[in-house]
């Protein structure tokens, strides 16, 4: 259970952190209007939508990898938007993938937790909610102070981090049945 709250708490914090502020860095790096950046994160919210699916799919499979993959994934999307970001396609490819990948973070994660502790599931349940709000908290100030301090691409390193980290417990303290 720890090792499932601490990937919570390095998604949630990286996640916020960086996507608090992907609508400034559209409107400076690739330079997008504002009418292109409301269809981007229309295609960051279809993302989701469709990534919560696919994280279903993927937990009933092979969780270990459900809950390891969508961190990496979020990871991938801040290293491209760091790297690549300046093309407005790319930067909107990205925004989708990580999106897609936000939408499935809390399905492997909360069918992780219930496994972990099937005769406490609300429990474990509470602890992922609680735990996803401080760091929703602690990832959006972070945020705030690196950007403040950094620049926005600051935020998206320590998002890429944060997540790569998160994708890495997982894998190496995850769930040790791999369905």
């Amino acid at each position: 259970i720890r090792a499932a709250l601490l990937v919570v708490l390095l998604v949630a914090s990286g996640h916020f952190a960086g996507f608090t502020y992907v609508r400034p860095y559209l409107e400076v790096v690739p330079v997008l209007p504002i009418e292109t950046i409301s269809l981007v994160l229309l295609g960051y919210g279809i993302g989701g939508f469709f990534g919560n699916f696919a994280g279903g799919f993927m937990a009933e499979r092979n969780l270990k990898a459900a809950v390891a993959l969508a961190p990496l994934l979020i990871a991938v999307s801040a290293l491209v938007l760091l790297t690549l970001g300046a093309s407005p396609v790319t930067a909107a490819i990205a925004v989708a993938a990580w999106g897609f990948a936000f939408g499935a973070v809390p399905v492997g994660l909360q069918t992780w937790l219930v496994r972990a502790a099937p005769d406490e599931a609300e429990s474990a349940g509470g602890l992922m909610v609680a735990t996803f709000q401080v760091a929703i908290a602690l990832g959006a100030v972070f945020g705030g102070l690196l950007v403040d301090h950094a620049g926005v691409a600051s935020a998206f390193a320590y998002c890429g981090i944060a997540t790569l980290l998160a994708a890495l417990v997982a894998v190496l303290m995850g769930p040790k049945r791999a369905g």
